[in-house]
Parts: C-alpha cells; sequence; structure tokens
C-alpha cells in the first residue's frame, strides 16, 4: 500500500501509522521512511533491552535505511508500555539517538515521536507539557477513521499472518489422509508422488482417492501453481500440500515455486532430487546436507541461484499476489493438520511471510515450526537467518514505496 501522509499534525500522522502498517503497534521502534512525501516502508524492531543494545539497534537501523532506495527522510516512533507518569519522554535517549544517527547518514528527520499507555510526545514540541499529550488527540483524529478503510488491523506484527480456528470435520478428514499417507520421515525414500515407498493396503486405498479428487494435482508442480493461484481449499488439495511440505524434496521448491514461477519452480525440483540422491549416499537427511552445504557456501553442490533466491541474497523480487495468496491457502491447511505434520509447511509459511519483508510475522510462525519440532533442520535454518534482523536483497532494489509490501510494511524482527 503507498500511502500519501497529508496529516497536518503530528497526532494525525500517528493515527495514521496503524493502517500504515496493517497493526497495532506496541513495544516497538518504528522507523517510517519517506521518498519524498511519499511513504510505504516501515522497520520495525523490538524495543532494547539497555543502553548497550540501543547503541547497537540504532546502528543496525540506520544502516538499514540507508539501503532503501530513494528514501530520504524518516520519522522514527517509538510504542512502549513505559509511562510519562508527568516525567519526561519515555525512550527519550533512544529517539535522540536515532534522529541524530539519521540526520548525520543525511536524512531528514521529520520527526521522532513516542506513544505511551499514558500520552504521546514529540521531541520537536518545544512546548511539550510533562506526562506529554493526551491520546485522545490521537483516537480522535479524522485520519484514524481514513484509516479504518483499509480493513481489519492485526493485534501485532507477529499477527500479520493468523492460523485461523480449524474446522473439526476437515481437520479429522485431514488427519485421516496424512496419518495414511504415513509420518514425516526425512531419511526416507519417497517416490515421484511424495509418498514413502513401501505402500500399505490403506495408503494405497487413500492414494487412489486423491488421485481421482485431485488428478494432476498430485504433480508437485502442479501443487505448487494451483496454491500460488488460489485454485480451491478442498479437503483433499489442504492434506496433499501439507504432505508434501512435509517433504524437504519437494518443500524448497514448491515454496521458490509460488514466490518465482514455474520455471524456477522445476529448476528447483531438479535441484532437490538430486540433493537427495547424495543425501541417500552420504546417509544424512535432505535438510542436514542442505544445511552443510549452505554452511560451505553452496558451490559445490547446490544450485548457486537457488542458493541466493532462498537466503534472500538475489535482486529478483517475487511476486507479492502469489505468496499472498499461497499463504491464505497455507494457514487453512496448517490450522487443519495434525501439529505432528505441520512444521514443514509452517517453514514455507514463514519464508513467503519474510519475503514479503513481515519479518515479525516470518519470526513468529518459525517459532510454532520449532515448537512442533524442535530438531527440523530447515525450521532451525530459518530461525537463524530471521534471527539477524536480515531482509532479503529484493526489499531494497525498488523505490520505498514499492519495497512496501501488504499493509505497507517491511518489517525485521
Amino acid at each position: 500500500m503507498t500511502t500519501i501522509i497529508r496529516a497536518e499534525a503530528a497526532h494525525d500522522f500517528l493515527a495514521l501509522v496503524p493502517a500504515l502498517v496493517g497493526y497495532r503497534p506496541s513495544g516497538s521502534v518504528l522507523c517510517v521512511a519517506f521518498d519524498g512525501n511519499r511513504t510505504g516502508g516501515v522497520l520495525r524492531h523490538d524495543l532494547p533491552a539497555d543502553a548497550e543494545a540501543a547503541d547497537a539497534l540504532v546502528g543496525a537501523i540506520v544502516g538499514t535505511m540507508c539501503r532503501l532506495a530513494h528514501a530520504d527522510a524518516v520519522v522514527p516512533i517509538v510504542y512502549t508500555d513505559q509511562r510519562f507518569d508527568g516525567g519526561d519522554i519515555p525512550h527519550r535517549d533512544l529517539l535522540q539517538g536515532l534522529a541524530r544517527r539519521a540526520e548525520e547518514a543525511g536524512f531528514l528527520v521529520r520527526d521522532a515521536l513516542c506513544v505511551a499507555p499514558d500520552g504521546w510526545a514529540s521531541l520537536l514540541d518545544e512546548d511539550l507539557p510533562p506526562g506529554g499529550r493526551s491520546l485522545a488527540l490521537i483516537e480522535e483524529s479524522p485520519a484514524a477513521a481514513r484509516g479504518e478503510e483499509h480493513g481489519p488491523l492485526a493485534d501485532s506484527a507477529t499477527a500479520l499472518v493468523r492460523l485461523p480456528e480449524p474446522d473439526p470435520e476437515i481437520a479429522r478428514e485431514v488427519a485421516r489422509i496424512l496419518d495414511a499417507l504415513g509420518e514425516v520421515d526425512p531419511s526416507a525414500a519417497t517416490s515421484a508422488d511424495g509418498c514413502a515407498r513401501g505402500f500399505d493396503q490403506r495408503r494405497l486405498e487413500v492414494i487412489d482417492e486423491m488421485e481421482r479428487e485431485l488428478g494432476d494435482g498430485l504433480d508437485p508442480v502442479v501443487a505448487a501453481e494451483q496454491l500460488a493461484t488460489h485454485e480451491g481449499r478442498s479437503t483433499a488439495r489442504l492434506a496433499w500440500v501439507v504432505h508434501l511440505l512435509g517433504r524437504p524434496v519437494f518443500r524448497d521448491a514448491m515454496m521458490l515455486q509460488v514466490a518465482f514461477g514455474p520455471v524456477i519452480g522445476e529448476l528447483a525440483l531438479d535441484s532437490a532430487e538430486e540433493a537427495a540422491e547424495r543425501a541417500r549416499r552420504s546417509g544424512e537427511t535432505l535438510d542436514d546436507l542442505t544445511r552443510r552445504e549452505l554452511d560451505a557456501g553452496g558451490v559445490e553442490s547446490v544450485d548457486e541461484f537457488l542458493t541466493r533466491l532462498l537466503l534472500g541474497q538475489a535482486a529478483a523480487r517475487p511476486d507479492p499476489e502469489r505468496i499472498v495468496r499461497a499463504l491464505d491457502t497455507l494457514v487453512v491447511a496448517i490450522a487443519n493438520a495434525p501439529r505432528s505434520h505441520r512444521a514443514g509447511a509452517l517453514c514455507v509459511a514463514s519464508w513467503l511471510s519474510w519475503a514479503l519483508g513481515r519479518g515479525s510475522a516470518a519470526g513468529a510462525l518459525i517459532d510454532l515450526a520449532l515448537d512442533c519440532d524442535r530438531a527440523h533442520g530447515m525450521a532451525q535454518v530459518l530461525a537463524g537467518l530471521f534471527g539477524t534482523g536480515t531482509l532479503p536483497e529484493w526489499a531494497f532494489g525498488a523505490t520505498v514505496t514499492d519495497a512496501a509490501v501488504g499493509h505497507g510494511a517491511v518489517s525485521a524482527p
């Protein structure tokens, strides 16, 4: 969402911020980047725990701002649980540090704001009363009503991707299908349709049932394309997606295909199948092999281009509409799947959220994946990647407004 800010006062701007990012900020530092009078890029970080962490955070935020193409101005905002209690602005030192470092880096600091439970304040307000100004100015601003036109807000950055409540009937059927297809075993040999070799009769019956209902949709490339184009949410399709995403040989290829299209998906699937054969020969799981090769740079045995896409180290930008459509279906599939089958699909949902720039939501989803399977290889890889606050390179390759996605938030955990 590209937004032209026409707020006549700081409280009007603060009334628009939740609509700009798509959630109600709390416990956070937000830096709203501007290209002239237009805004759409927002960096979000958790509030630092101490002064040392604050210094590091200021450097990280300003460093990231410097990579945003065409950004020329910024408004840092602190959202805190600390109260004014009739005194000074909470986190004043942090705001002052951000404003100073941003100006030194060549940015125009249009304002520096703090929102607390008992008031709000601007560092530029020379007549600020003790205890700040009334929150009612924000709540009653006409800008708040305009912001509501963009739709409902998430309660937090991590809630930008929500798991809905499961449907009991759908969940029972999904569990039946997944149970018949077999528990996720990353080390097991798989057939072309993603099922463990050595079928029992029940598994064969379910596969026959799935073939009748899904047809070509059993093919991982077709299944990924259906996911990206929002082609139905039948119970069989939801179960099959979770099943495929639980198999590393298909998971990453489908994930990249959703983001970048079927050509990339087919290349990634070929690469994954070759890697699976290397893993079989070495006695490793595919995730363990992939992690080892990523640590080694991926040059010898993992296609370098695909690896750079996976790590966000490429200027090629994913298709946000495909990703959003896929996430809409994925969260339904995950919510209705048994906990033991969720980790792979959660990894994909997490990475796709990160690819959109929703780092906080990505971190929350990968935490859910690790809760399901603490030893899950891909979840561990992504947790390490997201934990650094890294954003994908494509977030910096366009104008600030183009780099923003969803509700305009480019957020880092």
